[in-house]
């Protein structure tokens, strides 16, 4: 789910997986794995955004009302 989000952001950004990796100091293989498994903590994916100019939000929004958590 967040690895094809990350996908997607990249396309919009014209950026490739490895330009990616070498702004996060991460190998290639790294990220390549990670994305494959659909693997990354939160504080990854805060990483991932500051680095694709983007906000990463998480939270639980209750499906009959507007309350997030």
């Amino acid at each position: 789910m967040m690895s094809e989000k990350i996908r997607l952001v990249l396309a919009k950004r014209d950026k490739s997986k490895a330009w990616l990796a070498k702004q996060l100091n991460w190998s290639t293989s790294n990220l390549y794995n990670k994305l494959k498994r659909d693997n990354f903590s939160e504080k990854e994916l805060i990483e991932i955004a500051k680095v694709l100019d983007c906000t990463y939000e998480a939270y639980f929004s209750l499906n009959d009302s507007d309350e997030k958590f």
